[in-house]
């Protein structure tokens, strides 16, 4: 049972390990694959971000390339461009020109913003408040023209940009590098539009070193940068360019925000650059899952299902076990049953075949030639008697042996009222049983011949004592009939005389005699204790008749 136990915590430790192993494998690989996932999602993004912003870009650059007018102040200057910039089908919020107008233009300026019908011809500021004409000393840039034309842009056109801080930088920057450039993110439109970012390329005439004016366009940020949806691994932010530490976010209506990022916040998972308008924009990429907790949880399940298993094969092979186990007991049980038996056997053959040597010796000896044959037949089935009865009580006792009292019962031995037995209560073995129960009756059955002197029957005492040392003890044994002479006491019969001063003596490996005294007859016997009780052959028996007991593993 230990080592099944140990088997079975060895099976149980190593699942264990092994789940452990498991576990932490899984959790590494599911954080590497979490990590490489997100990481070639942000690159396509950022990938699909750039591809997007250098394609409106590209539609700037094409449309101030195809930009050719004789007067910057001509109505409907867009016109010949429309069928070209909705060619690109990029999605713009508003395409405009901005001419840069010089003061002596601002009357011819405000002529083609009303002949191209639009409702507020009059040049004013990006407030709405009118520009003096007298006031302008110096070029000024206003919004001339726009596509597409609706009632809430067709207000837009006479604008000056001048006074706007994000677009007179857009214009100035533009007018001075001479290429594409981008404006910081600002509300399109008007003040609570859409948030966007407004991209102007310079149109330069053939000959010219300043530009004469712009073409514009408008895209809402969050198509443009900001775009992602449910199924995203990331949510993707714009680092702010107007001030330090703020970022720009878009939720699932496009509606774009200003939040701040705090210092003990989470850290980006990723960044990317992209570049457009001649200026680089920052994108803050940010996991929508844990990766860190999905690789726990995963290596937690894993864990989980390899303890169950290992839960379940230590149960079944501890169950296939003890089954084995118990059924090999059995087994051994069954064969030590079978020895067991065997033995017993063997002992009773043993024992049966001593009783009938000696009811073989009774009968031989009791009914020798020239006997007579009541007196014979009475010897011979008192003799038997007695050997039936000490049997019966080994047989009571498992042969464990005979209460020495025990053989002076009247159903064995004659005239038993008239003993007086006294002596400790000690336990013989079976062979010394026999051979007491034979002499005791040999002693009783020649005390009853007739009748004394004094016309009493004979008075009988059986007593013995054990003396000595503990290992040494020795068993004293004396029979002696009162009121009894050599001539009123019935003589010994052959077979009584060789059991008495022969048989029982050598059984018990003792000495006896036999003699008259003035007014009795004693008979003594001396032999040693070992022999009286014989340890070896109780052990013997004990061991015979005790439970079979499976070994233990």
């Amino acid at each position: 049972m230990v080592r099944l136990g140990f088997i079975i915590g060895f099976i149980a430790l190593l699942g264990a390990l092994l789940s452990g192993l498991a576990a932490y494998r899984v959790h590494d690989q599911e954080l590497a694959l979490d990590r490489i996932a997100l990481a070639r999602a942000i690159d396509v993004h950022a990938s699909l971000v750039q591809d997007r912003l250098t394609e409106r870009e590209l539609l700037a650059r094409v449309a101030s390339g195809l930009f050719r007018a004789p007067s910057v102040i001509k109505p409907n200057m867009l016109e010949p461009l429309r069928s070209a910039i909705y060619a690109f089908k990029t999605d713009f919020v508003v395409a405009g020109w901005v001419a840069r107008l010089q003061p002596n233009e601002i009357a011819a300026a405000q002529a083609a913003i009303a002949a191209a019908g639009f409702p507020n011809p009059q040049i004013r500021g990006y407030d709405d408040k009118p520009i003096n004409p007298a006031d302008v000393t110096r070029p000024i840039d206003v919004l001339l023209d726009l596509e597409p034309r609706s009632n809430e842009t067709k207000a837009l056109p006479g604008r000056s940009y001048d006074q706007d801080p994000v677009r007179s930088a857009m214009l100035s920057r533009a007018r001075a590098e001479k290429r594409t450039v981008a404006s910081d993110p600002v509300p399109l439109i008007h003040d609570k539009g859409t948030v966007g970012i407004i991209v102007a390329a310079p149109v330069v005439p053939e000959g010219a070193v300043e530009p004469a004016g712009f073409v514009t366009f408008s895209y809402e940020l969050a198509t443009l940068m900001l775009t992602n949806d449910d199924m995203s691994l990331f949510a993707v932010a714009l680092r702010d360019p107007r001030k330090e530490g703020g970022e720009l976010i878009a939720n699932q209506e496009g509606v774009v925000s200003t939040r701040r990022v705090a210092a003990e916040g989470p850290a980006p998972s990723a960044t990317r650059t992209v570049s457009f308008g001649g200026r680089d924009w920052q994108l803050a990429y940010y996991a929508k899952s844990n990766s860190v907790r999905r690789a726990e949880q995963t290596a937690i399940i894993v864990a989980a299902i390899g303890f169950a298993i290992t839960a379940m094969v230590c149960g079944l092979f501890g169950y296939v076990a003890y089954n084995n186990l118990r059924l090999s007991r059995e087994i051994q049980v069954r064969i030590g049953f079978e020895r067991r038996l065997t033995a017993v056997i063997d002992e009773l053959n043993h024992r049966v075949k001593n009783i009938l040597a000696v009811i073989q010796s009774i009968v031989t000896r009791t009914l020798r030639h020239g006997s007579d044959i009541d007196v014979a037949r009475e010897l011979l089935i008192g003799r038997i008697h007695a050997m039936s009865n000490v049997v019966s009580l080994l047989s009571e006792s498992q042969w464990q042996g005979v209460k020495l009292k025990g053989l002076f019962e009247a159903r064995a031995i004659p005239h038993a009222d008239r003993i007086a037995v006294t002596g400790p209560d000690i336990a013989v073995s079976a062979r010394a049983a026999q051979s007491l129960s034979l002499l005791f009756f040999e002693l009783a059955s020649h005390s009853d011949e007739g009748l004394s002197l004094v016309g009493k029957h004979p008075h009988i005492t059986a007593n013995w004592t054990v003396t000595g040392e503990q290992g040494a003890e020795v068993f004293h044994f004396r029979w002696e009939e009162f009121n009894t002479s050599e001539a009123t006491r019935r003589p010994d019969s052959d077979f009584g005389l060789i059991l008495l001063d022969r048989v029982a003596p050598e059984a018990l490996g003792g000495t006896a005699k036999r003699f008259f005294t003035d007014v009795s007859y004693v008979y003594e016997l001396t032999a040693p204790m070992e022999t009286v009780v014989d340890m070896t052959e109780r052990d013997r028996t004990d061991k015979i008749s005790a439970p079979v007991r499976p070994s233990r593993s």
